[in-house]
């Protein structure tokens, strides 16, 4: 919110805001907001941790802004990215273009467990293969971003994207009167849009479209939920389909209904238990060849999860520059390779200054924070990575921004990170926004939601 000690000028009138709210008013609406969270059912599981097992997601009223040159800025970057992660999928199920240049090490691409050997030599519709991509980005200064990673399987989160401008709208709709604010409410029709454009060659007319989830134990169930519903379509599970001949049918009160795209949130392994772990009950016995001979389309399609690897990500710039021809509008933050040696080295040399990741990790578990951590703790990651050193990359700790944030005290900066959403299809977009995550506690880098972190809403101004 400073530069320099002033007070920047997207945020002067939230400032003036913050100091004519009394403490009082302040609780009030922080409770309100709870409240409306709990009303509405916006809650998350975390798994194996006990307790609530529909815990709120802590909400913090202050929201963060982004003016519309930093927005136009990031969007052009954000969109490079997904065209280039696209086209890295279909080279690496394909010709392997890439690998053979020399510019991708092959092994890992073709040893990676999130590798698909079931699309190997198919193309999805319009060549796309992660529809959704979300882009996990943290600023380091005025000018600088930086991509943490990317993920291009099922990102979750919108929901909170969503229902955080609600929410701020109900309770501060002066604000909105005051500030001119790109709105982020054409989301649901976008990605509905977007998945109809990537219909299957057979598919004649409207194609139907539904979401596929595990079911309401899984922790993202609300979201799955909430974009069916706000999409106009069907949120299925497994057993609500079904494969007979060329195509997948939904069962419905009318009798079956022909099913020609699926928004798919469960994982690669139980999308099809003839093709995959065939001790899964989530999926649809014979989907797999169904959507490999053209009779549906599986959003995001199988096999995308290997763009997201964490030691792939490290190759994202050297794609834009090979399949797009362009040089990079948003950087990687430099990343070791604990496979390779000398960065294995470097690493060992330098662990209580670096963070260290899984490289399919997720949700903020299976990383190292160094400077956070305690020496028993970095000697026990230690053992972990010298075990298995293909497993982990590092990468420096940031001087990541920060957002003012409500606490107990009032006012006072958090670390925050970003994830916009980009929809890609016939065509590629993205709504002026994204969630925004907090490290609540003070100094802390995890922002996860699963590690104790908070969400607030994210503003684009308009010019």
């Amino acid at each position: 919110m400073y530069e320099k000690g002033r007070v920047r000028p997207p945020y002067r009138q939230l400032e003036d805001w913050t100091r004519a709210m009394p403490a009082e008013l302040r609780e009030m609406k922080q409770a309100e907001a709870e409240a409306l969270f709990r009303r509405i059912g916006i809650t998350f599981a975390v798994y194996g941790e006990g307790g609530d097992p529909d815990r709120l997601i802590p909400f913090d009223m202050f929201p963060r802004v982004f003016t519309a040159r930093e927005w136009a800025r990031l969007e052009k970057g954000i969109k490079q990215r997904a065209r280039a992660l696209n086209a890295f999928l279909v080279d690496v199920y394909g010709r392997g273009e890439i690998v053979r240049a020399g510019r991708v090490p092959g092994r890992l691409v073709y040893r990676n467990a999130a590798y698909e050997k079931a699309v190997v030599g198919f193309v999805p519709p319009k060549g796309v293969y992660s529809h959704v991509v979300g882009i996990d980005l943290v600023r380091t200064g005025p000018e600088e971003f930086f991509v943490l990673e990317d993920n291009c399987r099922t990102p979750s989160g919108v929901s909170y994207m969503l229902e955080n401008r609600e929410i701020m709208m109900r309770m501060f709709p002066e604000l909105f009167r005051e500030n001119r604010i790109e709105p982020v409410d054409s989301y649901p029709e976008k990605l509905r849009r977007t998945l109809a454009s990537v219909a299957p060659t057979k598919c004649a007319g409207d194609p139907t479209v539904v979401l596929l989830t595990p079911g309401h134990f899984n922790s993202a169930y609300y979201e799955h939920s909430f974009l069916a519903d706000l999409m106009g379509v069907e949120l299925v599970e497994g057993a609500d389909l079904f494969v007979e001949g060329e195509f997948v049918y939904m069962r419905t009160t009318e009798g079956p209904k022909r099913v020609d795209v699926i928004y798919r949130r469960i994982d690669d392994a139980f999308i099809d238990p003839l093709c995959f772990r065939p001790d899964s009950m989530l999926g649809v016995p014979g989907l797999m060849d169904v959507y490999r001979s053209g009779g549906v389309s599986i959003c995001s399609a199988p096999g995308a999860g290997v763009a997201d690897d964490k030691a792939v990500y490290t190759y994202v710039p050297e794609m834009i520059r090979f399949y797009l021809g362009e040089e990079p509008l948003l950087n990687n933050v430099p990343t070791w390779q604990c496979g390779r040696e000398d960065d294995l080295k470097h690493v060992l040399s330098n662990l209580p200054e670096l963070v260290v990741k899984e490289v399919h990790g997720s949700g903020g578990y299976g990383m190292l924070v160094g400077p956070k951590c305690t020496t028993e703790e970095i000697e026990a990651f230690r053992a972990r990575i010298e075990a298995d050193p293909g497993n982990y990359i590092a990468q420096p700790t940031l001087a990541l921004s920060t957002s003012p944030t409500f606490v107990n005290e009032g006012i006072a900066p958090r670390h925050v990170d970003l994830r916009p959403y980009c929809l890609v299809g016939e065509r590629i977009e993205l709504v002026p926004g994204g969630l925004t995550r907090v490290a609540l506690t003070e100094g802390s880098l995890v922002v996860n939601s699963s590690q104790g972190g908070g969400v607030k809403d994210t503003w684009v101004l308009a010019e």
